[in-house]
Formats: C-alpha cells, structure tokens, sequence
C-alpha cells in the first residue's frame, strides 16, 4: 500500500521570485515577515528542513535535519490559487487567468442580474472585509448582491445569509460560472456569505469556490486513470472542479482540515491525499495579519508529529504551498515568491537539499514516479534525488 499526503500551507511563500518586479512584489516573503513575530515557533518544521531552504534567512537552524527539502519557482504566469494549484498537479499556464482590475463588463453584470433578479453593488477590486463593511448595509436593504475581484482571477459574491440564504448564493455562483468563460474565463467563482449587523459584518465559513476544469491532464487523472486514490481535504476539490477527485471533504478551517488529513491516515487506500489548509491564506495573509498568520504556523507545526507519527512504512509527506501572501505588505493581495518543499517519510533521504527547482511541476512528476507512472503532465521528478 502506497500513500503520499500532500499538504499545501495556503500562501505560504519564503520570498520574492526573481521576476517579482513584474507583479509588483518587489521584496514580498511571507516567511520573513511571520518568522520576525514572537508568536512564530515552528521547530517540527525545522526539522524537516524549512530553515536550510536555499534563501531562507533564519537564525535558529536544526544541526539535523529529518528530511528532504528544497524551493519551487513558479513557471506559470500568475500568482492565484487556481494557477499554484494547477502547477502543483503538473500544468503550466502560459498565460494568466484574465482579471479585472476596472471591474467587470456592464454586458456580464447586466446578464448577471437578468439571470438572479437581483441588482449589482461594488463591482471594483476590494478587500473581502471591507466591502461587507462598506456596502454591506445597502445590500441588506435592497437586496442587491456585492460583486468585486481582487488582483487575482476571480469573480466574488458577497450575500448575507439572513438575505441570500447560503444554498441561493450558491445557485448565483452556479449562474456566474456558466457566464464567465472565454474572455470573461476567470479562475474562480467565490461564494461570500456573512453574517451579523452593521458595522460589524462578520464572513462566515460557508464560503465555495467554483473553478475553471482544469484545461490540461492532471497528476490526479492519471492516478485515477490507473485506478488510484485520489483524496481532497478542504478546496482542493473546488479548485480542480472535482476532476479525478475520488473521495472529498471540505473544511471550515485549518484545524478541521488537519482533522480530516488525520482522518484519511488512519484508513487502508493506496493513492494521494491532496490537502489545502486555507486560513495563512484567508484568514491571515488577506487581512495583513502577521501576529495571526505567525500563530496558525505554529498550530500546524504543533500538530504536525501526529501527522508524522500516523505516516506508514511506504508513506509519502510533503508540504508546500502555491503562492505567497506576505502579511507585512501594504498590498493585501497575493505575492509572486518561491515556495518551499518538505519531503518526509520512511523511504526519505534525511538532509538532502534538493535545491531550486524551476516549476512546482516537479512535484506532480515525483508524485507520479513514485507509483511508478507516467503521465502527459509538466515537471520533472527529482524522486531519485530523495529515495534511499
């Protein structure tokens, strides 16, 4: 029985990539920016090499390091969720998701209304905190649905749950999705509900993404195709629009998706376990919060000997992350950075670094190679490099 978790820390970036310039984040590392906090203590990863990454800068370095380790570039164009992930399971995008940094079309929003018989408020980039705050009171008096994006690919709908209940909100994402293709193709669909009264407007966990199917062969179609498992924790489903997705849960936050990795450790499969674990990203990196994001790194690090402790003989763990999203910046976007890549398990090299690898394809291709399959994906697997 073979097995590979792979987890990836929602915007986990360890600093800027050498073309940062062209997406405005010169001097972004999301690493540096919550390692600086007195709340970050992450010693587990540590262990597994996080501090012997080429370029990263820290000070309290493990003489022995448990397992493989390295850093992935980013070979598509873009910095979103739906591109990472995408790369991460084998495909390059040679260009960008389209965005919208003016707001979208009157043509779209106008078909957009006809088909929810609701009007449209905002429809501007916005922070997803802000808008419920600033529009937040004349949606619940109109009814009026708050459409914004943001510097990534997306296409959002904020609802408070009193007035758009949640299954609604998500039939108008259903709407919005069949409209946003071609021209208007965006990554992602978000479904934002909220709660509570003005001024204090809380978004709730029911969010749900409705992605793009993604356009090129996947490592999970391959594995499904040759009868593997293929297992979603939290949005990894909705990123990939459930192709090849064998077996799914989603999550509300970072420790239930813990919970469910945990979960999925304890049955009999053979196969991936794909896990996202959305809040550094959602929660942390969006809002700026660095004491917050230092403080989920450290949950996990306090969680991950469980995670270690349930791996089998033939078991697989990596972690890494899709992007950046450095909370220290004035930007509360995404961040093009480097990504880190911890390799752990039984049949793992202890201390090899693996270096810079040039696209987060690799870890597809290694995947693949390690249940001995090949598949029409990007990457080059460094398996060779890792395996004793």
């Amino acid at each position: 029985m073979k097995r590979v978790f792979l987890i990836v820390l929602d915007s986990f970036g360890i600093g800027e990539l050498p073309d940062a310039l062209e997406y405005g984040d010169v001097g972004s590392n999301t690493l540096r920016a919550v390692a600086a906090h007195e709340q970050f203590h992450t010693p587990n990863m540590g262990n597994l090499g996080l501090f012997h990454i080429d370029g990263v800068e820290y000070n309290h370095k493990p003489e022995r390091v448990l397992g493989s380790y390295g850093r992935m570039a980013e070979s598509s164009k873009g910095k979103d969720t739906t591109i990472g992930h995408w790369e991460i399971a084998g495909i390059i995008s040679e260009k960008p998701l389209p965005t919208f940094p003016d707001g979208f079309p009157k043509e779209l929003l106008d078909e957009f209304a006809k088909r929810t018989n609701r009007g449209v408020l905002c429809n501007k980039p916005y922070s997803g905190t802000d808008v419920i705050r600033d529009y937040g009171q004349e949606h619940v008096k109109t009814g009026d649905l708050i459409v914004y994006t943001s510097a990534d690919s997306v296409f959002q709908i904020a609802a408070h749950e009193s007035i758009v209940p949640v299954n609604e909100l998500y039939e108008y994402c259903e709407i919005a999705r069949e409209l946003c293709s071609g021209n208007w193709g965006v990554g992602r669909i978000i479904a934002r509900p909220f709660e509570g009264t003005a001024p204090d407007f809380k978004r709730t966990s029911n969010r749900h993404d409705y992605s793009l199917v993604p356009p090129k062969t996947t490592m999970m179609d391959v594995l499904k195709d040759n009868n593997y498992n293929v297992l979603s924790v939290g949005k990894i489903y909705d990123i990939f629009a459930g192709k090849s997705i064998t077996d799914m849960v989603r999550t509300k936050n970072n420790g239930e998706g813990i919970e469910k990795t945990l979960d999925y450790m304890k049955q009999d499969f053979n196969g991936l376990c794909f896990t996202n674990l959305v809040d550094f990203d959602m929660v942390y990196g969006h809002r700026n919060d660095v004491p917050g994001y230092a403080k989920a790194l450290t949950y996990f690090d306090e969680q991950l000997p469980r995670i270690l402790d349930a791996l089998e003989s033939e078991d697989l763990l990596i972690i890494t992350a899709d992007h950046g999203c450095d909370p220290s910046t004035e930007s509360t976007d995404h961040s093009r950075e480097y990504t880190p890549c911890l390799i752990y398990g039984k049949e793992i090299k202890a201390g090899v670094n693996i270096g810079t690898k040039k696209t987060f394809a690799d870890i597809a291709a290694t995947i693949l190679d390690y249940f001995n399959l090949t598949g029409e994906i990007a990457g080059t697997s460094f398996l060779s490099e890792i395996k004793e």
